[in-house]
């Protein structure tokens, strides 16, 4: 059930990177953060003894995407009230 969530939210990184290509925003920082954090635990986890999980570095580059949109989605919101108001 868990690798069906992931799968999820795999695609939907995926979609929305395919939406926002062609500018800089905060979805492709997410995702270079989310690499480079998930890059660090998987080296963590090897020099525990547990082995180097490639999985790892794909979950949290998904979870650094996915808040990247979230971050993205609360900048549009700011702009729409500033316009409002």
């Amino acid at each position: 059930m868990a690798n069906v969530i992931w799968l999820f939210f795999g695609v939907l990184a995926i979609i929305l990177l395919g939406v926002f290509w062609n500018r800089r925003n905060a979805l492709w920082g997410g995702l270079t953060l989310g690499i480079v954090v998930g890059f660090i635990i998987a080296i963590v986890f090897y020099f525990k003894g547990n082995g180097f999980d490639w999985s790892m570095i794909g979950k949290v580059a998904i979870a650094g995407t996915l808040l990247g949109f979230i971050a993205e989605l609360l900048g549009k919101a700011s702009d729409h009230l500033k316009t409002k108001a």
